[in-house]
């Protein structure tokens, strides 16, 4: 550290103590494993760990499931010998996505710098772990006030020509959010965008933390990246590995310096497994930390004189812990809440209470800005925001909305169709959102924008959710805390109301690459560790910007739509009660809603006349999704006028675009670069010029 204030010092050296400490009350454990590792066996760890990690292992793709038959079947071995057989597998043979993931994981890590007397001094590590977080350790970040003189580097370092990269600095906003416990040495700290920007995570992504055990076993190698002294960014790669893990901390071997404090420490699946927090010094027999050269540190004599032994990072799986058991405001909780499903926060964030499906009308409105919308609306114009239930005294309906009768002449009506898994939203901020979204396009389009107010909005999500809930028997009970994704498409599979889940995922691999001449991918050995699809699944999630549970799930949805009937009227029933009856439509749909949307078009009333229909980020491609259509195959849907199909090729759901069977009829196809971790996002496909043209085009009167 850069910092010569005492105070800070003081933390920085009672972290190396505390570590020092355990490595020492640490010692006999470290010994049976070194012992071990010394006497060949190469992963020292219980029966039950090597077992999760090597299912982890797979499910996060780390290693190609035809790899590991290939390599398992060539002599016979038990389940444990398989297990640290994968393990070490993954260890070997690294897949070439290990090094663009890793860049990816790599823009992540920001420098953090503090200003004092003028002056600008290179101070720690942190790291994104959501869109607007970045964590590092309390003896960097002590508290709000110190954050508060402080900001953050991102790109601080060479690119591949060896020039310096250009640096983005963006501040710290520790009133949006601060958080930091000692004794766990973390911090965590809302960033701002810059100036009218996107979120910080939305342009250098961000790291997606699990409270899930699997994630590292004792003698696997670690990989670190940070700031190193302040330098530009550097990485330690994989010479190294953990030595001992404790309920709280882990230790390892690791060329890592002071400036790596609050630096992420990742498996070789880029996944971070503890934050990197101090090195242990070596003492002597009276407690004394020793230099290089074997005599005792002074003061003043630098942390680069110190003779470090190993290095301590806090698991991440503690600092989860943590945090669910924080009392915060509820502005503050869904900032946790933005960093996804794997951290576990869910029960400790809360939701919203259900509503009635038949409350009746709307809740009082106010005018205001649009709150925790990413996509901020247009500058001048007012949107209108539902009052809180705290506000009103009632509770906010989730049932669709009606556009006023004066929207567009009241003649023209533009509708937007969701997708799945909106159960737990309300639909007037999905409604702001989209409109969101649409105005920035419309903007740049040179268009007047929109009011959320002059939009339709059916909403059929509660309904979806308790229908598919209601036919599932082990699925509803499967959470990302007991099994892994294939694991759960497994049973998706099993429940297809038609047997057609396996196919609609192997042929969303086949269009996206996947090779069919590989080994049977049936084969399984123990508890079925290779699955039957786990192999299309990691496919689809290493190549596009979604992961595993999101492609399961929205297969299960899309299959459970078209192959059970009651499924698809209750839909189609449901979105119906939310349509006006007569006059021109502007249909825009999203995902799931697009098969929806090409299903409703067959029931539309004489009188309402589809003028233009909008698919986005929409898998009709997919011929097992067009063939189960209630008009079958590819088709010019009925009686559309213009057709605008916009797609985004990191967007897993939208496998199958360009639509290019002749079939499909004349269509305006949009191919469109979404934001990192956005890939499928509504706003994202919205904001775009041509998409909001396209819409902004007809809606002029």
């Amino acid at each position: 550290m850069s910092v010569t204030d005492r105070p800070y010092q003081e933390l920085h050296k009672q972290a190396a103590d505390e570590a020092a400490r355990r490595y020492e009350d640490s010692a006999a454990e470290r010994e049976r494993v070194e012992g071990r590792l010394a006497a060949g066996v190469r992963f020292p760890d219980s029966p039950d760990a090597l077992a999760v990690r090597a299912d982890r292992i797979l499910d996060r793709g780390g290693l190609s499931p035809s790899a590991v038959v290939a390599d398992i079947h060539r002599e016979a071995m038990d389940l444990p010998d398989a297990n640290e057989r994968i393990i070490n597998l993954s260890n070997e043979l690294q897949a070439w996505s290990f090094l663009p993931r890793g860049v990816r994981a790599g823009a992540t890590v920001a420098r953090i710098t503090l200003r004092r007397d003028g002056r600008e001094l290179p101070h720690g590590t942190g790291f994104l772990v959501s869109p607007r977080l970045l964590m590092t350790n309390h003896h960097v970040l002590p508290d709000e006030t110190f954050a508060r003189t402080c900001f953050a580097e991102f790109n601080a370092q060479v690119t591949a020509d060896n020039l310096p990269d250009t640096v983005v600095r963006m501040e710290l906003d520790p009133g949006a959010f601060f958080a930091a416990d000692r004794r766990l040495d973390f911090a965590l700290v809302a960033v701002k965008p810059a100036q009218d920007g996107p979120a910080p995570g939305e342009v250098f992504g961000w790291n997606r933390l699990s409270v899930q055990i699997g994630k590292l076993v004792l003698g696997e190698k670690v990989n670190i990246i940070g700031h190193p002294s302040g330098r530009l960014k550097e990485i330690a790669l994989r010479d190294n590995a953990v030595l001992v893990r404790l309920d709280d901390f882990v230790h390892y071997t690791t060329d890592t310096e002071p400036g790596n404090s609050g630096s992420p420490v990742f498996n070789d699946q880029w996944e971070v497994v503890a934050l990197h927090h101090s090195g242990v010094p070596k003492k002597d027999d009276r407690g004394r930390v020793l230099r290089k050269d074997g005599r005792p540190w002074q003061q003043g004599d630098g942390d680069d004189a110190i003779e470090w032994v190993a290095n301590e990072g806090v698991r991440i799986s503690s600092i989860l812990k943590h945090l669910a058991g924080l009392d915060l405001d509820p502005a503050r909780r869904a900032l946790l809440a933005e960093m996804g499903p794997d951290a576990g926060l869910g029960q400790a964030m809360g939701t919203a209470p259900a509503v009635p499906a038949a409350a009746p009308g709307a809740p009082p409105e106010r005018t205001s800005a649009v709150p925790g919308v990413t996509t901020p609306p247009v500058p001048g114009v007012p949107v209108t925001v539902p009052m809180t239930e705290s506000e009103t005294g009632t509770e906010r309906p989730r049932v669709g909305l009606r556009a006023r009768s004066t929207a567009f002449g009241g003649r023209r009506h533009l509708v937007f169709l969701h997708g799945r898994d909106q159960q737990e939203k309300y639909p007037d901020d999905l409604r702001l959102s989209w409109t969101a979204g649409l105005n920035r396009g419309l903007t740049l389009a040179s268009l007047p924008p929109l009011d959320p107010q002059d939009v339709w909005f059916p909403f059929y999500g509660t309904r979806l959710h308790d229908l598919v809930s209601g036919r599932e028997s082990t699925a509803e009970t499967i959470g990302l805390d007991r099994v892994s994704a294939a694991a759960a498409a497994e049973v998706f599979a099993a429940e297809s109301p038609t047997g057609s889940y396996e196919r609609l995922l192997y042929e969303a691999a086949a269009r996206a690459g996947m090779p069919q001449n590989g080994p049977a991918t049936t084969e399984g050995f123990g508890s079925g560790l290779v699955g039957a699809l786990h192999r299309p699944l990691s496919w689809l999630a290493a190549r596009s910007d979604l992961d595993e549970w999101t492609i399961a799930t929205f297969l299960r949805d899309v299959d459970l739509y078209l192959g059970d009937g009651a499924v698809r009227q209750a839909v189609l029933d449901t979105v119906m009660e939310t349509m006006p009856t007569s006059g021109e439509l502007v249909l825009v749909t999203h995902s799931l809603g697009t098969v929806v949307g090409m299903d409703l078009l067959n029931r539309l009333p004489d009188g309402l006349d589809p003028v233009l229909l909008v698919t986005a980020g929409s898998p009709l491609g997919m011929d097992g999704v067009n063939e189960r259509l209630l008009t079958r195959g590819p088709h010019q849907p009925p009686r559309v006028r213009a057709w605008v199909n916009v797609w985004c090729p990191t967007d897993a759901v939208a496998i199958g675009c360009p639509l290019e069977d002749e079939r499909w009829g004349k269509l305006t196809q949009l191919a469109v670069p979404n934001g990192r971790e956005r890939a499928h996002k509504m706003e994202e496909y919205l904001g775009h010029r041509n998409a909001a043209q396209e819409i902004g085009g007809v809606l002029r009167p």
